[in-house]
């Protein structure tokens, strides 16, 4: 099992907005093969700040299965316009 993990700088005042999409768009990753759960979380510290959490089967179920999917534009285009900066996907193995 790998750990998907993105820090999402939303845009300052978005956060309510972002949080809506996501909740929309949310069976569009959810569809694809290999995807195991998803959690989003807020920040406490920092408003407008979340922690993006997503189990995958494999590191390929992400890259290549939902960014290569057509899910993936409108995914697209329903959140990445509220990130500023533009987050840092990173991905992990199982817990040691």
């Amino acid at each position: 099992m790998i750990l998907e993990h993105a820090v999402l700088n939303v845009k300052k005042g978005q956060g309510v907005a972002f949080e809506a999409a996501l909740k929309s768009a949310r069976h569009l990753i959810e569809a694809t093969e290999g995807f195991q759960k998803m959690e989003v979380r807020p920040c406490v510290e920092t408003k407008d700040r979340y922690l993006l959490l997503v189990w995958w089967g494999s590191v390929e179920a992400h890259t290549v299965g939902f960014r290569g999917s057509d899910r993936y534009g409108p995914w697209r285009e329903a959140l990445h316009p509220f990130y500023e900066p533009f987050p840092t996907v990173q991905h992990y193995g199982p817990p040691l």
